[in-house]
């Protein structure tokens, strides 16, 4: 049975990789490797169907596998020429702050904002909602990641 708190420990997971691929990338490490890693222990490539709408896509909008999510975090393939490595822009700190979070059994779902904290103290918002499931081994793996830049009005 998942909880809340299984929710938000997977939350702090994926920000911890996040900045630990950005350090990496920035101090010449094998943040490919880190990046992989991240991928394929924090979501659900290997188990089911993923529905991945990243932020920054454009002409790759949705990522169903395993490698345009990857190129994605990194470009570290050809999967997805647009890709810039939003994992390597040199972030910080991540945190999430929930709008909600929703548990039904082995899977949950959460939404609200994410912030990205570069390394010059600047903040980003970004919208998220992901849908977590959870793999045979208990752990949490995300099936539905979707995020957004909010709106803004002019």
């Amino acid at each position: 049975m998942v909880s809340v708190e299984d929710v938000e420990r997977a939350q702090k997971k994926w920000g911890d990789g996040i900045v630990e691929i950005s350090k990496a990338h920035e101090n010449g490490g094998d943040y490919v490797g880190i990046a992989t890693s991240h991928v394929e222990t924090l979501y659900a490539y290997q188990i089911m169907p993923v529905l991945f709408k990243p932020t920054l896509a454009v002409s790759e909008q949705f990522r169903p596998t395993f490698e345009s999510a990857l190129s994605y975090f990194v470009a570290s393939n050809d999967a997805c020429p647009e890709d810039e490595g939003f994992a390597i822009k040199r972030w910080a700190k991540v945190r999430f702050e929930n709008h909600k979070v929703t548990t039904d059994g082995n899977r949950a779902f959460a939404m609200g904002n994410y912030f990205f904290t570069d390394q010059e103290g600047s903040e980003v918002r970004v919208e998220y909602t992901f849908g977590y499931v959870e793999d045979g081994d208990g752990k949490l793996r995300i099936f539905l990641h979707h995020s957004s830049m909010p709106a803004t009005v002019s």
